[in-house]
């Protein structure tokens, strides 16, 4: 660390600091406000919150509006509601393939491909909308849970299928993590709200195939890609560096959120084992250590790469607004999970790199950098949607079980703990 850490009291248990956490929320959520489309779905702001020209409103953005709305209303930050309801008569309409089941990823397109990593995220949406109470959430879940049932999830392989034809035909032969981190975030909020284990065993049967075994052997650098006999793909678009989903390499921002997701496993009441899960904690402090450790400054420049090859070395050096958000809410739980005062000094640090390059005047993140820590627009332009900004106004407050929404809203998990 750069300077000497107060290890006598945390940020997170000082009134100042919560309260700007608070406030910071707020101002967020507020500028969101203005990005429901009238037709379903939410905008690609800008800078001044108006609708960016050219982009169709998302699916998987469209679910974590509604996740993040969700948290507001438990919170009862006013407006959240309205977003909420938004988002949910967008998952329930503009997006729902009535005819084949599922959703669509952009509904001005609807013959694209039905993505593992989209639908996982409209059962994030579903989940925090029944921690929330609303009331088309039961049902929306009810249809992910069989979509996944029946669609994504390979028994065999005990992992998510990558995508599908319309139809659900034609199934990929990519696999990836990516979509499979996210179905392990997804997996604990169903297995809460539903008390069906089998979620968080499933989960932690992903994680243990990712970080167990393959970042494991590659000195905790994810291997990102695989095929469908889920063999490794190193070099996997090694020409597209800065691919939105699907880059080159090692991505550092997740390993954060995986050593996060590590940590939920570990504080599950579900009965996957004590003996099973004996790694979790070690897995993710090393994930956390490795990407905050090497991949900090990476290049000579402040702040954290998007992606390194395998031995290190900085191959997309843009700074993105995720890593920095997911490294916060990663240093807090593991803050909270050993007491190390290491973690409250990488807490501290990724919260002045946040408020000195990317929060801007109107309390919005800014989303990309460019290696000399100006704003960019290669991958993601404009402004970011709030997942991961409100996971790191919320998250670190919160226990690391249940998940999030569930957890603000002061209810515990719905899974019987272990006896």
């Amino acid at each position: 660390m750069s300077s000497p850490v107060d290890s006598t009291r945390s940020w997170l248990t000082t009134s100042t600091h919560t309260a700007w956490l608070d406030d910071s929320l707020r101002r967020l959520l507020r500028f969101g406000s203005g990005s429901a489309l009238p037709g379903g779905g939410f905008a690609y702001q800008d800078a001044q919150g108006r609708p960016m020209p050219d982009r169709y409103p998302a699916l998987f953005l469209t679910a974590r509006m509604a996740h993040s709305s969700a948290i507001g209303v438990v919170l009862g930050i006013p407006g959240s509601g309205d977003l909420l309801d938004h988002a949910m008569a967008s998952l329930t309409g503009l997006f729902a393939d009535t005819e084949r089941g599922g959703w669509f990823s952009d509904p001005t397109q609807p013959d694209l491909r039905k993505a593992a990593y989209d639908h996982v995220h409209v059962g994030l949406a579903a989940a925090s909308a029944c921690a929330a109470g609303h009331p088309d959430a039961p049902a929306l879940l009810d249809q992910v849970i069989a979509v996944i049932d029946n669609r994504l999830w390979d028994e065999q392989a005990q992992m998510l299928r990558e995508s599908f034809a319309r139809d659900w035909s034609d199934s990929e032969t990519y696999r990836g993590a990516n979509a499979n981190m996210h179905g392990l975030e997804a997996f604990l909020a169903i297995g809460d709200v539903t008390g069906d284990a089998r979620w968080h065993r499933r989960g932690l049967a992903m994680a243990t195939r990712i970080i167990h075994q393959a970042a494991r052997a590659r000195d905790w650098l994810i291997p990102e890609h695989y095929d469908e006999q889920w063999q490794e793909r190193p070099e996997y678009n090694r020409d597209e560096p800065n691919h939105p989903f699907r880059p080159y390499g090692a991505t550092y921002g997740h390993s954060l959120e995986w050593s996060r997701f590590l940590l939920a496993l570990h504080a599950s009441p579900a009965d996957v084992g004590p003996a099973d899960r004996g790694w979790l904690v070690d897995a993710a402090t090393n994930l956390a250590r490795t990407a905050l450790e090497r991949g900090w400054a990476a290049d000579g420049q402040v702040g954290l790469v998007y992606t390194v090859d395998w031995d290190g070395t900085p191959v997309s050096r843009l700074r993105l607004h995720w890593p920095v958000c997911e490294g916060i809410q990663t240093a807090a739980a593991l803050l909270r999970t050993t007491g190390d005062p290491y973690w409250e000094g990488w807490y501290r640090r990724l919260w002045d790199h946040a408020a000195t390059h990317f929060i801007d005047e109107r309390g919005t993140w800014i989303n990309e950098l460019d290696e000399d820590l100006r704003e960019s627009g290669a991958v993601w332009p404009g402004r970011p949607d709030y997942y991961h900004c409100v996971g790191a106004y919320v998250v670190p407050t919160q226990p690391l079980s249940p998940f999030v929404t569930l957890a603000a809203a002061g209810r515990p998990s719905a899974i019987r703990p272990i006896l």
